[in-house]
């Protein structure tokens, strides 16, 4: 499904927070990281998912993914127990600035596939006959070398030979399996175990980049940016007004959907005016989306990240390239390859 998001709305230029602002915040103590909550980390994507539906161009894409998401919501209410890294290998992560269960790295517990499958039955058991069930029952199908090639490239990043068709569906299985890996490793281990990497750009449980950063609300981090993983949806304490690619604190410019009329920005982005900018650096013309829950509480990174794709579209425009990668919705045009039967 190919999205057609409204691009008409020009760009708009924000005042970036002066030093001393942020300043009058450094004393303030803050959770480093803030871990997937099981009951809720899909539920709550997929319900706004549903809410930023409604009147957007990508309204037939969007309510996929949300249904998507309500399957993942009931494969990790009662997914199993995995294999997690021990204690010597969690301190040998930490003293090297690693993540202790990378994406690039980690060896994949086999249940993992018996828990895609058991979330594309789940998923399956909503969809009409048509194209998109045909694909699930491929994918349901494939044999399991061919599906863990599949992840392979997804969590490289490679679109090089990677089936654009299923490639969402992996991802939602992967997404589920690191979100339990990130949830019973710090339960055996202690929050603790997910500790500062480097680069600081990079999620401390998996070490995958992030989808987008949050500004958030509440009592203990209040205004505080945290980088939302796009892989285990962990997230991390990064400090605003840096770039989240090459780490620059030089010419950072936030840059967001000016509407041309009253209804231009919510057929644009579907969030509260001010909810969403890209943040942009000159240093190395990167940009990364921001969300703000003190403009729109209900703001949800992966959520709102797909449904501003005309921000997306207009930043590239004005010569950025994106540095934050959003598993459910990926472009390329990849070579078929031969290494098993997905196809």
């Amino acid at each position: 499904m190919t999205p057609s998001p409204d691009t008409t709305a020009p760009l708009r230029t924000t005042r970036v927070l002066s030093a001393e602002e942020i300043a009058m915040q450094a004393g303030r103590q803050m959770p480093f990281v803030r871990l997937p909550v099981r009951a809720a980390v899909f539920s709550d994507r997929q319900l706004r998912l549903r809410q930023l539906a409604a009147s957007h161009p990508m309204r037939d894409y969007l309510l996929f993914v949300a249904d998507l998401a309500a399957a993942q919501h009931l494969v990790l209410k009662d997914c199993p127990d995995i294999a997690i890294p021990d204690p010597t290998a969690c301190m040998a992560a930490a003293k090297a600035l690693k993540p202790p269960t990378p994406a690039f790295g980690w060896s994949r517990d086999p249940v993992w596939r018996a828990e895609l499958r058991r979330l594309l039955d789940t998923f399956g058991a909503t969809l009409a006959a048509g194209p998109v069930k045909d694909t699930v029952d491929r994918l349901r199908a494939a044999p399991d070398d061919w599906i863990d090639s599949q992840a392979d490239r997804l969590s490289r990043r490679i679109t090089l030979g990677l089936d654009l068709a299923t490639a969402p569906l992996i991802a939602a299985g992967l997404q589920v399996y690191w979100t339990q890996l990130a949830i019973h490793t710090a339960a055996a281990h202690g929050e603790r175990v997910f500790g500062h990497t480097e680069p600081g750009t990079l999620c401390p449980c998996c070490g995958s980049v992030p989808t987008a950063s949050i500004t958030r609300i509440g009592a203990e981090d209040a205004g505080f940016r945290y980088l939302h993983c796009s892989l285990c949806s962990t997230q991390w304490h990064y400090v605003r007004i840096k770039c989240t690619h090459c780490e620059s604190t030089k010419g950072i410019h936030f840059e967001e959907l000016a509407p041309v009329d009253a209804n231009a920005e919510a057929r644009a982005t579907a969030a509260r005016p001010g909810a969403i900018k890209a943040e942009c650096c000159d240093v190395c013309s990167h940009y990364l989306k921001q969300v703000s829950m003190e403009k729109d509480s209900e703001v949800e990174p992966v959520a709102d990240d797909l449904a501003s794709v005309a921000l997306d579209l207009l930043v590239s425009d004005a010569g950025m390239d994106r540095s934050g990668h959003n598993l459910m919705l990926l472009f390329g045009d990849p070579e078929p390859d031969n290494d098993g039967g997905g196809g």
